[in-house]
């Protein structure tokens, strides 16, 4: 765990550097922020429509060679863009392709890759696991963020490219030597290639997902809370610039913050044992209601004392969350439980932002916030209120002459 821990932190590195530095070659070829929009879109339409197909292989396949070839492909890519961006040969059309195929090998590797770290703890440890790969993460993407504009300004933007396919062949030598724990959550042996050989619908991990009251409850908070809430890059950034009246040196300040507050709440959520749809919940409402308080700062350093709790509970939601999608499937059907996951967060990426910004168009950022946070943590309070009123209700059997509760009935007849 220790050398994939290390591992996936030179990967988010590699890969934030490239991020970084990836809407600067786009706006330096085309000259267009909408290209640089398409470019985005056209490397996340493929988890929208076939990471189900993703997950499924991921089932299939045995999990430790699946993420080593994924890692080995993407490093690849990586490796042809900087030799194009080198040469001075990337087009257009060159870039929308490598992005799409980038897309198409990330539904296999993201899944292949998180339930490969679960492999390597005890069953439950999973939590601590999905909070360390949280922390890693996060640590990743301030290194990386960091790194990028050392290594363009010295090397140019083709090295950042280089460095992230290094990156990923690092992961790829590492993928071998790891051994799955002992009381691992996953099937090994020769029953877990049977179960895999057995079952590969994909229409069977879709048709769990809608039959599971849990996972359905999870999208919705997750769902309602990206939508209205987390996009903080966006309105934060207004709210700091417009009625805050600050620079871009005081929004600095603030991601800054919001960065260190992912890393704490990534620390507290490994100490998650048994997180829960529940807990997801609560912590999604006192995100939307320090949101609310957020919106109606009057100063920035009110501001700032708001976002760290923010980000703090953001983030240990997202683990719990986490936690809760990766452990509650069987294990033979894990790949496509968080292939239907990444078709749903898909749409809440692409439609989030828009749909934020259109609110920001009517109610301003202070009114995007308030109002967001609201809906956030009533939509909550309701679904939890509904979910207590259907709980309590009791179907009566007649037994004899009388009726009894459903349980009892049903106890006695057991």
């Amino acid at each position: 765990m220790r050398w994939w821990s290390v591992a996936n932190f030179v990967s988010n590195a590699g890969t934030w550097m490239q991020l970084t530095v990836q809407n600067l070659l786009v706006l330096q070829i085309t000259g267009s922020a909408a290209a640089t929009g398409l470019s985005m879109s056209v490397q996340a339409a493929p988890a929208l429509l076939i990471s189900v197909f993703g997950g499924a292989a991921v089932d299939r396949w045995p999990r430790k060679l699946t993420a080593a070839v994924s890692q080995a492909l993407l490093g690849a890519v990586a490796f042809a863009t900087a030799l194009l961006v080198a040469l001075d040969r990337l087009d257009v059309t060159t870039l929308m392709v490598l992005a799409a195929v980038t897309g198409v090998i990330a539904t296999v590797d993201g899944p292949a890759c998180s339930l490969l770290g679960n492999d390597l703890v005890p069953a439950e440890d999973v939590p601590s696991a999905i909070g360390v790969g949280a922390l890693v993460h996060q640590a990743g993407r301030l290194t990386g963020a960091a790194l990028a504009g050392v290594a363009v300004g010295f090397l140019g933007t083709a090295a950042a490219y280089a460095a992230n396919g290094l990156s990923f062949l690092f992961v790829a030598s590492v993928v071998p030597f790891l051994r799955p724990a002992r009381g691992a959550a996953g099937p090994t042996g020769k029953a877990a290639r049977r179960e895999r050989a057995e079952s590969l619908s994909v229409r069977e991990g879709l048709a769990f997902f809608a039959r599971r009251p849990r996972l359905l409850a999870l999208a919705g908070v997750t769902g309602i809370s990206a939508v209205f809430g987390r996009n903080y890059q966006l309105t934060l950034a207004v709210l700091v610039t417009g009625p805050l009246a600050g620079g871009a040196g005081s929004f600095g300040t603030v991601s800054t913050v919001l960065a260190a507050g992912g890393i704490v709440g990534a620390v507290l959520g490994a100490r998650l044992r048994r997180p829960s749809v529940r807990v997801v919940g609560a912590l999604a409402a006192a995100g939307g209601l320090l949101q609310v308080v957020a919106g109606l700062s009057p100063s920035l350093a009110v501001l700032l004392a708001m976002v760290l709790p923010m980000a703090v509970v953001e983030s240990v939601s997202d683990t719990a969350g986490t936690s809760v999608l990766q452990t509650d499937p069987p294990a033979h059907l894990r790949g496509r439980v968080l292939g239907v996951w990444g078709s749903i967060g898909t749409v809440w990426g692409l439609g989030g932002p828009p749909a934020l910004g259109l609110l920001m168009e009517l109610a301003g950022a202070r009114g995007a916030l308030i109002a967001g946070g609201l809906i956030i943590a009533a939509s909550i309070a309701a679904g939890h209120l509904l979910h207590g009123r259907r709980s309590a209700e009791r179907v009566a059997l007649r037994a004899g002459d009388r009726d009894v509760p459903a349980r009892v009935a049903l106890g006695t007849a057991a």
